[in-house]
């Protein structure tokens, strides 16, 4: 996809139901031994296709495509942050949700990207199959190859529903991961600044 309305309309639209994905939740459920000619259950193969089309759509997005329009030469060499970016994400592992928090913040080199595609970036790399590791890296590393700044720090905290619904059954762990390029992991004060900011947010994380 190289249009870039488009673009961001995927990643905020209304999912597509496809029929093979139709056809694979008709036989989980009546592997479950449900009868999927009940009332409640008869659109529910093409509400759950349409579900993940939409929640796995940073697949089917250009990211330079997503930004390209938006980054401008501007003589800052300041830190950027946007702090408390709500993502939402599937776990690769056993497709269920895990969902939190994403801190970004560069230091510009000469050009900046304008405040809403930060957050969208986010958005791309998250609406895939992930593991939080992986995303919080893939972040980083997008907006590094995209910017070129003195350097960029990511952090996320990210609550599992595999870990609160299965398993350990642990409701209120939450994950934290970082990222860090340039003068965010060079730089004690830099990382200190970064993460001091964050850290005044009022709304952290609660998931019960």
């Amino acid at each position: 996809m190289h249009d870039i309305e488009a673009a961001a309309e995927l990643l905020g639209g209304v999912g597509v139901a496809k029929p093979e994905v139709e056809q694979a939740v008709r036989q989980l459920l009546e592997a479950f031994g449900e009868d999927v000619q009940r009332q409640g259950l008869q659109e529910t193969p093409a509400r759950v296709a349409r579900m993940y089309d939409e929640l796995l759509a940073g697949y089917r997005v250009d990211p330079e495509a997503l930004i390209n329009d938006a980054i401008f030469d501007v003589a800052y060499d300041q830190m950027v942050i946007v702090r408390d970016i709500e993502f939402y994400s599937l776990c690769e592992h056993h497709m269920l949700p895990f969902l939190g928090k994403a801190h970004v913040a560069y230091i510009p080199d000469g050009v900046v990207i304008g405040l809403s595609k930060i957050p969208r970036v986010v958005d791309l790399f998250a609406r895939r199959l992930q593991v939080q590791e992986r995303m919080t890296r893939q972040i980083a590393d997008f907006l590094e190859a995209a910017l070129h700044p003195q350097g960029v720090a990511v952090v996320v905290e990210g609550w599992h529903l595999c870990a609160t619904m299965r398993g350990v059954k642990k409701a209120n762990a939450v994950m934290v991961t970082s990222a860090l390029t340039g003068a965010f992991r060079k730089s004690q004060k830099t990382r200190e600044e970064f993460m001091s900011h964050i850290a005044r947010g009022t709304d952290r994380l609660h998931p019960v």
